[in-house]
């Protein structure tokens, strides 16, 4: 893996065609070998807009990304809430050991293929059409690509550069905005920072009046597998927060909340709600994957000796103890396993349960099979959050919300109740289990953690939170 942001820019103009799938939701965008004339007459219409857009998020499925390692694998692993017994590799990044050849190679790819993909969207924002986009349905796509744009850049940001609230000064990554051969340079991370709220910003106006048009064309319905205007304002709440701007994340969290139309779903819906499908309640924005299980299963749901990642061994006692109430997580998100006459847990949250018994023909026509990447709880945690100093009755009110549609009892707020970060660290973790989300709040707080069999804390001081770039990226740069 010796390839930088301008070598998988080369890869991508010199791939061999444009292929799309016989469903748009499984298109995949390649630009041609015939160069620049074909790209742009592809990108001339509407159609050829949408299929490129449609291989963006196609992309985000890829394994290197959001199909494993940036969901329920790497950045779980790293939070010390998954691991595998004699798997060198695991074992070597669950010591952040980042020098690891594994290790690094994950991380390549990870840089890499998000690059790649960058620069796919960079495309579709430098075509003429949705570059002067000023009425729909141009509009749309450019508020969908900024929005992309954006999400792909703060991942990077979050995994490859130090938390800022840290260090203001930090050092960023190439923040790329065209489809060129010119190596983006390096940034300041606050420079990142305005650079991705300037897209997320232009998005949200771009798509104020998406609502107008939904289900009026393919490419209108569905709206959960795009980047729509509810998820565009998540995705900024998110960035807020990390940025450490308290106030505007809750204005943000709290738009979401309100006007998305989206609730929270009570506690006998939880069962099955995110395995392998789109949550139908909660999910603001999710990838369309009809693939997903065959990932899951093989990582999460099968013992595959030195392959399959398991659950850290006191998981369970976040969920039952110090609590009032039953929490109906424990019995959606995991199930118990015969392992030579012990029963050992498996993450089985995100297992297509019509994939597990052979029978996906009996799945209700209005799941989307996918991977959930923003959901509505997030939005309540974010607003107690910020709400915890300021307007604590309301900060109460809005934790529990979360708590009592999962079947526990409310927090009295008082006494050994009190809500605390604690406390909201704790339910956030319990909720977005595998999700990829905990070891990013972990950095943005700064927290020591525990190991997965609890023999050694891992320091933000020992450099934990701060993923090497990847040493090719420095030494073919021009």
């Amino acid at each position: 893996l010796r390839m930088t942001y301008k070598t998988f820019f080369i890869k991508t103009v010199m791939a061999v065609g444009i292929t799309i799938a016989a469903t748009s939701c499984e298109g995949f965008l390649d630009i041609t070998p015939d160069g620049q004339v074909k790209r742009d007459e592809m990108l001339a219409t509407n159609e050829g807009v949408e299929d490129a857009l449609y291989g963006v998020y196609a992309k985000l499925r890829n394994t290197t990304l959001y199909g494993q390692e940036m969901y329920f694998s790497s950045l779980e692993i790293m939070s010390q809430t998954l691991y595998c017994y004699g798997n060198t590799g695991v074992t070597a990044l669950g010591q952040y050991d980042y020098n690891n050849t594994t290790v690094k190679n994950v991380f390549a790819m990870i840089w890499n293929d998000m690059y790649n993909n960058i620069s796919n969207v960079n495309s579709v924002l430098n075509a003429p059409l949705v570059d002067g986009a000023n009425a729909y349905p141009a509009n749309i796509y450019k508020g969908e690509a900024l929005a992309l744009r954006a999400m792909m850049h703060f991942d990077l940001m979050r995994l490859f550069a130090e938390q800022i609230t840290v260090n203001p000064n930090a050092k960023g990554i190439p923040y790329a905005t065209e489809f060129s051969l010119k190596t983006p340079d390096f940034e300041t991370l606050a420079e990142n920072y305005n650079h991705v709220l300037a897209d997320l910003q232009e998005a949200e106006r771009l798509l104020a009046d998406e609502g107008e048009y939904e289900n009026t064309t393919s490419f209108m319905a569905d709206r959960q597998i795009h980047l729509n205007l509810h998820a565009v304002r998540a995705l900024m709440a998110r960035v807020f927060l990390t940025k450490g701007d308290k106030e505007k994340a809750l204005e943000y969290a709290e738009k979401v909340i309100v006007q998305s139309g989206r609730q929270l779903k009570t506690k006998t819906e939880v069962i099955n709600d995110v395995a392998g499908v789109l949550s139908k309640k909660e999910c603001l924005f999710g990838v369309y994957f009809s693939g997903f299980y065959t990932q899951v299963s093989a990582k999460l749901q099968q013992t595959i000796s030195y392959s399959s990642l398991d659950l850290r061994g006191d998981f369970m006692e976040m969920y039952e103890n110090g609590v009032s109430g039953l929490d109906f997580r424990t019995t959606a998100y995991f199930t118990s396993v015969d392992m030579g006459g012990t029963a050992k847990y498996r993450l089985s949250k995100f297992t297509d349960i019509y994939d597990l018994q052979n029978n996906a023909s009996a799945r209700p026509a209005d799941l989307i099979q996918g991977i959930n990447m923003i959901r509505l709880p997030e939005m309540y945690y974010i607003a107690a959050e910020c709400l915890l100093d300021k307007d604590y009755p309301k900060a109460l009110d809005y934790f529990n919300e979360v708590v009592t549609n999962r079947g526990l009892d409310a927090l009295s707020g008082e006494g050994e109740e009190t809500l605390t970060q604690e406390v909201i660290n704790t339910e956030r973790y319990k909720e977005m289990i595998g999700e990829g989300q905990t070891f990013f709040n972990m950095k943005r707080l700064n927290l020591s953690i525990p190991s997965y069999d609890n023999s050694v804390t891992y320091r933000p001081e020992d450099g934990i939170y701060v993923v090497p770039i990847p040493d090719s990226e420095y030494e073919n740069r021009n």
